[in-house]
């Protein structure tokens, strides 16, 4: 068929669909199939800034010149979308917050480290409304400065200025995020098929919030945390009440932080419903090509000003909605309040006789006053017991309330940059933070040589020197950059006692290391790391091959008073692919287990599957157990586990739950056993592919260079003093 025949039966040449989000990926074909894309997040071909530093490129910003453009922009008032009140404070800081408040603790996934919201499907939730505007209206301000700041840094910072316009002092302000440039499809926002769908299917009881689904934070899908009309849009305040302190809590804050945010947060701005949500065009990721990237358009009647709709909730929470004061207090303890619908239909509190002149101003028109008004989470700020006195010592205490603010702003908006080494800038706060994981400064003077040959002569196998520092290390996640080798928490509670770190074995090993850490001068930090190094090249010798594994001094050891025992439960592992360790039956299948553990430490699909594969060979599983363990050579770094997974010879038989039995298919004599978690790696066809390439003959070689380069990224992965 020529192109007049294409044209003559309007047929297209490309198949509809294909390119779009309508096609169909092939995992759809087989859902149940191990989907390797979460370790595939932000290749570089993705990033148009291939060999960018961005922390080099820092090093030219004019923070000044930056803070008064945005100040400036405050007040600089565009007729395409104009500003309430002639300032863009409240939008710009409810972006920032929404940026941030993603963050859950659980996986420390979320939160505004990397320029999230850009994209899908942040950029589309219902609880983001609005905001592509206020990252539009930043624009000119990202295109003057181009690369010397992130739009991850630029979102956050407009919303610390926007504070500082009215009148706030913040704690301080720290560069450092680094844009991603394409969504993050590896993290779970929740299983529903549609936005603020009702919340019961997050809880196993609606009664009990502490229920909800790990690790979702946010109470219904698209929502940052809590509905602002209720426990599914029905308002109750004493029940909002114990679904706020269950959402901020797994964004790390506890009830006065909880407390000091919400009231903060609803100082300045205000809601907007007033108008008709039905007239609204699609969100970013779904409008038309002509809106250019915004969202929820209204091309049939006036709305912005005092006619926008976002929430749906209409009117501001203080009389003075630009300005840092106590008026939030003033209003919810000065009022009784009722119950009534906002002009777009959603439920809000409206207080009762108020006095004319503490009532806000329309924020178009000064001459008119209009009614402000409270959420269900702020009347839950009244009739919480715990809540209703921590607000009462801020009404009592402006200047106790302003910091207490300030600090937990810092907290929210910087949880996820990591620890205070990953911070950049003149307003990097001195102090330092318990929820920063600080860590000493350990030493890189003492003799590396002499401390590898006490170990050496210390009796430890190798399978206890690797096991231990995997364990210390592999608690570190990219997600947030918290964990890791570096401070030997392991050492500490909680995580002398977790299950997954064996703790009579690592009691031992600790027994045997402490002396020579105390002796050479070295942290434990280190000591571990190099003892986990030094088994790698003993099983690489007799393997066959005389190698180093590199090693970079310089960690060093935490403390308890150092350690916020609480914040890193959440740390604690409940399976580890990579020791083949399981705590319990999950729902989610071992080796989706393994890959999210893979894709936290910062691993490749190959990077994985070297690792295990070396692992299991050296001996290193949990308990000592022998599944995976393909060799006769247990302690050499071999190819054998490739070898055996792929040898035809053999053939698997279910054992038992998560348990198989490698059999010869001639005699059915038991050779191996092994779990899930090995299997997956003759059965998937990407990780089968990258097993054979480590079975061949000619690659035992290039496994344990492989070996080594894994191994040293995760011992390494927390060292950002080597960035």
């Amino acid at each position: 068929m020529d192109g007049n025949d294409l044209k003559s039966t309007g047929k297209c040449p490309v198949m509809h669909g294909a390119l779009t989000s309508t096609a169909s990926s092939v995992m759809e074909w087989w859902p149940n199939a191990l989907n390797l894309d979460i370790l595939h997040q932000h290749d570089a071909k993705t990033n148009p800034l291939k060999g960018f530093d961005y922390r080099e490129a820092l090093k030219s910003l004019d923070v000044d010149a930056l803070k008064a453009d945005l100040r400036a922009l405050m007040t600089d008032s565009q007729d395409w979308w104009p500003a309430d009140w002639g300032h863009y404070g409240g939008l710009m800081i409810r972006m920032a917050w929404h940026a941030a408040g993603s963050y859950r603790l659980a996986d420390g996934r979320g939160g505004a480290g990397t320029g999230n919201q850009r994209f899908a499907p942040l950029n589309s939730w219902p609880d983001n409304a609005n905001l592509d505007k206020a990252r539009r209206l930043l624009w000119p301000i990202k295109k003057k400065y181009g690369n010397s700041v992130s739009w991850a840094d630029l979102i956050i910072l407009a919303g610390n200025v926007a504070y500082e316009s009215m009148g706030l002092r913040t704690f301080g302000f720290a560069f450092g995020r680094e844009d991603i440039w394409h969504p993050e499809k590896d993290v779970y926002w929740g299983s529903e098929k549609e936005w603020l769908a009702p919340s019961d299917s997050r809880y196993g009881s609606m009664e009990d919030p502490s229920t909800m689904e790990n690790p979702l934070a946010a109470v219904q899908m698209g929502l940052i945390y809590v509905n602002p009309e209720g426990v599914n849009g029905q308002p109750d305040p004493m029940k909002t009440a114990a679904q706020v302190r269950e959402t901020f809590a797994r964004m790390a804050m506890n009830d006065e932080e909880t407390a000091a945010l919400t009231a903060g947060g609803h100082t300045v701005g205000k809601c907007h419903g007033n108008g008709d949500a039905a007239l609204l065009g699609a969100s970013p990721e779904g409008a038309d090509v002509v809106e250019q990237g915004l969202g929820w358009m209204n091309h049939s009647t006036r709305s912005v000003g005092r006619n926008t709709v976002t929430s749906g909730i209409e009117g501001a929470w203080t009389t003075h909605p630009t300005t840092w004061d106590n008026g939030y207090f003033d209003l919810l303890f000065g009022y009784d309040w009722e119950l009534k619908k906002s002009p777009a239909g959603a439920w809000q509190w409206m207080p009762i006789n108020i006095r004319e002149e503490d009532m806000p101003v329309d924020v178009e028109n000064p001459q008119i006053r209009v009614m402000p008004i409270m959420t269900d989470a702020d009347m839950a700020m009244k009739v919480d017991p715990v809540y209703r006195e921590i607000c009462q010592r801020f009404a009592a205490d402006h200047a106790y309330f302003t910091d207490t603010f300030a600090r937990a702003w810092f907290k929210l908006t910087h949880r996820d940059l990591g620890p205070k080494a990953r911070y950049i800038g003149p307003e990097v706060p001195a102090e330092d933070l318990i929820w920063q994981d600080p860590v000493s400064a350990g030493s890189t003077s003492y003799d590396v040589a002499a401390v590898k040959a006490k170990i050496a002569a210390s009796g430890l196998s190798i399978a206890d020197m690797v096991s231990t520092a995997w364990d210390s290390a592999r608690t570190y996640r990219g997600s947030d950059m918290r964990g890791g080798a570096n401070g030997a928490r392991i050492r500490l509670a909680p995580q002398k006692d977790w299950e997954g770190n064996e703790p009579a074995r690592l009691a031992h090993v600790l027994s045997v290391l402490e002396p020579i850490a105390a002796a050479s001068g070295a942290s434990l930090a280190d000591v571990i790391v190099l003892a986990g190094s030094y088994g790698v090249e003993q099983a690489a010798k007799a393997a066959g091959f005389d190698i180093t594994v590199p090693f970079a001094p310089g960690r060093g050891d935490a403390t308890d008073a150092m350690t916020d025992a609480a914040s890193f439960d959440v740390l604690e592992p409940v399976a580890d692919g990579f020791r083949n360790w399981m705590k319990k039956d999950y729902v989610v299948s071992a080796e989706e287990l393994m890959l999210d553990r893979a894709q936290l430490l910062g691993l490749t699909a190959p990077e994985m599957t070297v690792l295990v594969g070396g692992m299991r060979v050296l001996g290193t599983n949990h308990g000592g157990t022998a599944h995976g363990v393909f060799t006769d050579r247990v302690g050499a770094l071999t190819t054998d586990f490739f070898t055996t997974l792929t040898d035809m010879a053999f053939k698997w038989v279910p054992a038992g739950n998560n348990l198989y039995h490698l059999t010869d298919r001639k005699s059915g004599a038991v050779r191996f056993t092994a779990t899930r978690a090995d299997l997956v790696f003759g059965s998937n066809s990407i990780l089968r592919a990258y097993a054979e390439v480590y079975a061949q003959d000619d690659n035992a070689e290039k496994f344990v260079h492989d070996f080594v380069a894994a191994w040293v990224k995760v011992m390494n992965a927390d060292r950002f003093d080597l960035v």
